[in-house]
């Protein structure tokens, strides 16, 4: 079974940054798509980047221009550059990652049911 480990979060004031870090155990080599989720109160996750295997990425509107999805395959490991933060985007981060792709669509997933493999997150805190 692969893993997944966020680090990287932590509280800065409005308007500041961070560097969040998800590692990746190396069974994920060669996954279709991995990408940041915002968990929102009631549990909701929302994709905020997004980063499939042929280098192609997606932003939420919200973060286009703030946030930067990269990855270092040699190190199997991904991460979401956050600049200019708000209180909105106070919460947890999660790592996602898509292993199973049929064919049609896009290879990263239109739902968070079409990941399936999480990490547990990492706590970005933003004061006004």
């Amino acid at each position: 079974q692969g893993t997944l480990v966020e680090s990287g979060g932590g509280a800065v004031q409005s308007g500041g940054s961070l560097r969040l870090t998800c590692a990746a155990s190396e069974f994920f080599y060669g996954s279709y798509c991995v990408a940041w989720f915002h968990q929102l109160p009631g549990n909701k996750r929302e994709e905020v980047a997004a980063l499939d295997r042929d280098g192609g990425t997606r932003y939420a509107d919200s973060v286009k221009g703030r946030f930067t999805i990269s990855q270092d395959s040699a190190k199997s490991m991904y991460y979401l550059q956050m600049g200019n933060l708000r209180p909105a985007d106070a919460g947890t981060y999660i790592c996602a990652v898509r292993t199973r792709w049929t064919g049609w669509g896009p290879k990263c997933g239109s739902t968070p049911d079409d990941y399936n493999y999480w990490g547990l997150g990492t706590q970005v805190t933003v004061s006004a």
